[in-house]
């Protein structure tokens, strides 16, 4: 598979098949993703990977939270989002209205949303949830370097024919992740990334994300226009 096919057949999973994932294919993606650039080759990334009766477990905890009314878990890890600004704004907002509308969850309908924002923490069926963690001594830089390695796992999980769902929102459960896994004090957890097979007929699984057009946001200059080919002349003999 071409890195360009990876791309346009890759999208946010939000329902999987239980099939299971190999224990190798995951390690083969994890290492081989680890040839992503990072300033300095700091390679400030720490990963978890949780399948069967563990990822089971963690789930239910957390599960349990949220019965009780409990949506985070007590403090932010980091803010998710900046505050509101276009055109960034009507992106998410129209991002989100499509998934509802996909789920038949009306923007009135409560408990249907928050059912919806349950199954974040179940990684939505996935097989393999992973985690995500950085040193909190790092800085811009090195979350850029983070998050070139997420895009690097997601776009080898194309090539193994897996679907994957990057989950920030088990930032807001970074206490509750961060005891399960015995994850380090000085570790911050930035995301969950879900993995497996998509069930692609789930009507959810049908969103596709919309991209801005290059002339939106890119800026080019200082490039020769293409030259027009000139026309072979033949002298008349």
């Amino acid at each position: 598979m071409q890195v360009s096919e990876a791309l346009n057949s890759r999208f946010t999973c939000r329902a999987f098949l239980p099939t299971p994932v190999p224990q190798a294919t995951v390690e083969a993606i994890l290492a081989g993703a680890a040839r992503t650039a990072s300033g300095g080759n700091f390679q400030p990334w720490w990963v978890w990977a949780l399948a069967g009766e563990e990822l089971a477990a963690l789930e239910q905890i957390v599960a349990g939270k949220i019965a009780k009314g409990q949506l985070i878990d007590g403090d932010f890890e980091y803010l998710i989002y900046p505050p509101d600004k276009e055109p960034y704004a009507s992106r998410r907002f129209r991002n989100g209205e499509a998934m509802y509308q996909a789920i038949g969850v009306a923007r009135d309908d409560g408990p249907g949303r928050m059912a919806q924002y349950g199954r974040n923490f179940r990684f939505f069926g996935a097989p393999v949830g992973l985690f995500l963690a950085i040193d909190r001594t790092m800085l811009q830089g090195q979350w850029a370097d983070l998050g070139m390695y997420l895009q690097s796992v997601m776009l080898l999980a194309r090539e193994h024919g897996l679907h994957t769902a990057a989950i920030e929102g088990w930032s807001l459960f970074h206490r509750t992740a961060r005891e399960f896994l015995a994850m380090p004090d000085e570790l911050m957890l930035f995301c969950g990334l879900a993995l497996g097979h998509a069930d692609l007929d789930a009507p959810v699984n049908r969103v596709r994300a919309e991209r801005a057009p290059l002339s939106e946001f890119a800026t080019l200059r200082g490039f020769q226009a293409a030259a027009v080919p000139t026309p072979h002349l033949v002298a008349a003999g």
